[in-house]
């Protein structure tokens, strides 16, 4: 199969571009002809290197430009024809205008994103046509973008927390492993003299002394230490046992536990919300969300909680087993179902959870540098007292 560029005339004398799938251009003439568009231009692309996906950062900017277009009332069509002019890659700008190709030929929103599903975070069409349909369209989309925006803040709290402690403590660990090499060991020669030989060194004094002799062994063992323990962590993610094992360790921290946490249960929330908009029963929205959630742990409890609906039990009752939907969302859920407010439930207990989840993020960025900053200043400081109390203590002898 070839990929073919296309230009083009509807019926309704409008002017179409994009590529095409086929075996050669007689195959892809007669399939543009069964879409009822005339060619006007047709040629095979060249060859080139495979497109990047597109990034995390990206697909939030268009999915908050896409939510300010439909507020405005503007066709889900034209509205995609005008994101695709101000995309900031050509990944981009080809996925939006072949989502617009799809739609302009009658083909629904959802099945238009489930082609691309690898380019858009999943169950992403399906909020697309429950929010065409019910009207809401924005509303879901606004929804959605703050949920990915939690956890862009989260990730970008932690990293600019720990950007400058790191730096610091780089510049230090140079400086110090200078002092180690070149200075230590003279000035251990002096402490040697004045304590009458190393067993009248404090012991603090001698730890540091023994760690100058063996600098490069220890930079050496780190560093083996720290690619042994990225290799074993990046080879967790390869099964689920080890993804399940991550997200312990994970929820074990903390205060970054409890970020993660309701930043999830605010996101399953949302989703429910979503496939209860489009339709689905409650037992399909909770399977659905958990697949479509990054938490292992989720996915297994919400395939026992939808197991357990199906064989006739309450919300309350069947997730009395679960280990990460606490019971606060099980009973508002339930009291949501029997009441007939189950959307509205679900919608608050979003907006509760993603509340939380900022409140926490702020108590994360004001806790983690101080404390990075204190460990950096303790080792400093630990390494400076060393050197010091051969010193003083033969000033008390002395006095």
């Amino acid at each position: 199969m070839a990929l073919f560029e296309y230009r083009s005339v509807t019926t309704a004398g409008r002017l179409m571009t994009g590529t095409i799938e086929a075996g050669d251009i007689e195959q892809a003439k007669s399939s543009l002809s069964e879409m009822g568009l005339q060619v006007t231009e047709l040629e095979k692309t060249k060859e080139s290197m495979a497109p990047k996906s597109i990034g995390h950062n990206e697909f939030v900017l268009f999915n908050e430009q896409l939510a300010s277009l439909t507020k405005a009332g503007i066709p889900l069509e034209q509205g995609l024809r005008e994101l695709a002019q101000d995309a900031g890659s050509a990944k981009m700008r080809s996925l939006i205008n072949g989502v617009a190709n799809d739609l302009e030929q009658g083909l629904p929103i959802d099945q238009a994103i489930q082609k691309r599903q690898k380019d858009f975070p999943p169950l992403y069409g399906l909020i697309l046509k429950s929010g065409v349909e019910t009207g809401r369209l924005s509303e879901m989309l606004t929804n959605l973008n703050r949920n990915l925006q939690v956890e862009l803040r989260t990730k970008r709290i932690i990293i600019e927390s720990l950007t400058y402690p790191a730096v610091v403590l780089v510049a230090a660990a140079l400086i110090v492993s200078g002092l180690l090499l070149f200075v230590v060991p003279t000035f251990g020669e002096v402490l040697y003299d004045m304590s009458g030989g190393k067993a009248g060194l404090p012991f603090l004094t001698e730890f540091v002394l023994d760690v100058s002799a063996h600098v490069w062994d220890f930079w050496l063992g780190l560093g083996i230490v720290v690619g042994v323990t990225v290799f074993c962590w990046k080879s967790l993610s390869f099964n689920t046992a080890g993804r399940r094992t991550k997200e312990h360790f994970f929820r074990s921290l903390p205060l970054i536990g409890r970020v993660f946490r309701n930043g999830l249960l605010a996101r399953f929330s949302e989703c429910m919300s979503v496939l209860i908009n489009a339709g689905c029963t409650l037992n399909d929205a909770v399977e659905l969300s958990g697949q479509s959630s990054s938490s292992e742990l989720l996915k297994q409890d919400c395939g026992i909680l939808a197991a357990q609906l199906n064989e006739g039990s309450n919300f309350l009752e069947a997730g009395m087993g679960c280990k990460t939907i606490p019971r606060l969302f099980l009973y508002s859920v339930q009291l949501g179902a029997q009441r007939n407010e189950l959307k509205e439930n679900l919608n608050s207990l979003g907006r509760m959870y993603a509340a939380k989840t900022f409140s926490l993020q702020s108590q994360m960025q004001g806790l983690l540098e101080p404390l990075l900053i204190i460990f950096l200043g303790g080792t400093v400081g630990t390494i400076v007292l060393a050197m010091f109390l051969p010193m003083v203590k033969m000033i008390q002898v002395l006095m």
